[in-house]
């Protein structure tokens, strides 16, 4: 077998990393066209000890994103709490898959990106830009929505039409 012929025979495995406080519509919306290009997507929840309460409720965020994820076998959800990179190694992941919701956070995407080159070159990163509907719904407004005792209705609405697209 040629050596082209092995590469092409290997599970190919993307990390999908963050805080996942709360999953949004559009962190679904990423594993979902993830999953389009890569043979295995695995969501990570990091915990930042930087940052004092990372951990708080990371157990519940785990078991949301699996319970949403049980049908899916080539989905797996883990916490971590060291190096993005070092997580991606563990688990096998060619490359980071990433999500941005503007030139903004391209920007800031694309600098961790290349920090993340200088510790392990093996690992690419893939940006997927957020489609339109959702560049605007953020794991900070919904937790200000809900915070505020605000209706999350039209942005569950908009999840579920695109589930279906």
């Amino acid at each position: 077998m040629s050596e082209i012929n092995k590469i092409n025979t290997l599970e190919r495995a993307a990390f999908f990393a963050g805080s996942f406080n709360p999953f949004t519509p559009g962190h679904a919306d990423i594993v979902e066209r993830g999953l389009r290009l890569f043979d295995r997507v695995v969501i990570g929840i990091g915990i930042n000890d930087a940052k004092p309460d990372s951990a708080d409720g990371a157990a519940s965020r785990l078991e949301t994103i699996r319970v949403r994820y049980a049908a899916e076998p080539r989905v797996e959800v883990l916490i971590y709490t060291d190096l993005t990179v070092d997580a991606a190694r563990r688990v096998g992941a060619c490359c980071l898959l990433r999500g941005c919701r503007s030139a903004a956070d391209f920007d800031y995407e694309r600098n961790i990106a290349d920090a993340n080159r200088l510790l392990a070159p093996e690992l690419d990163t893939v940006i997927l830009p957020a489609r339109p509907e959702l560049a605007c719904i953020s794991s900070t407004l919904l937790r200000d929505l809900a915070r505020h005792g605000r209706s999350l209705r039209r942005i569950n609405h908009i999840s579920r039409r695109l589930e279906r697209t």
